[in-house]
């Protein structure tokens, strides 16, 4: 095995990340092996790097095709720069605000529907947001 290729054993150790996983991401095209000639996974050092940064979107709630959306963005063969992770992250942000904004939302939200615990799919905005064709009352209202 040439020094800067790992085996799927070595990356799920060094990583943290189950081999199950890595077989997941490397379906979904997140990660990428070369295979021996006895048909083992190898992988670059730098899938190190990409599965932190899967690790961490996931942990922030960023869906997996967000983060094939960012990696499609970096160089294959090496080890994207400083400066190219950052361009990568910088997609997140608008998203990122976004969750952040409906997370405050759903707080402050929160604590007035546990005070009246009505839970009512008619009325509260927390099942039900936005809800403007509940005023005219149960049911179905469009018809296509």
């Amino acid at each position: 095995m040439i020094a800067q290729e790992l085996s799927v054993g070595e990356v799920a150790k060094r990583s943290g990340v189950a081999v199950s996983a890595l077989h997941f991401y490397e379906r979904k095209g997140l990660i990428r092996s070369l295979r021996t000639a006895g048909n083992q996974r190898r992988f670059a050092r730098d899938v190190l790097r990409r599965l932190a940064v899967i690790r961490v979107a996931q942990r922030v709630g960023m869906p997996l095709e967000a983060v094939a959306t960012a990696f499609a963005a970096l160089p294959e063969n090496k080890t994207p720069t400083k400066a190219e992770w950052a361009r990568m992250s910088a997609l997140w942000r608008s998203e990122l605000d976004q969750r952040i904004e409906q997370l405050l939302l759903l707080r402050d939200q929160l604590t007035d529907c546990i005070g009246c615990g009505c839970l009512s799919l008619k009325r509260c905005r927390l099942t039900n947001p936005g809800d403007t064709l509940g005023d005219q009352g149960d049911g179905p209202r469009r018809w296509e």
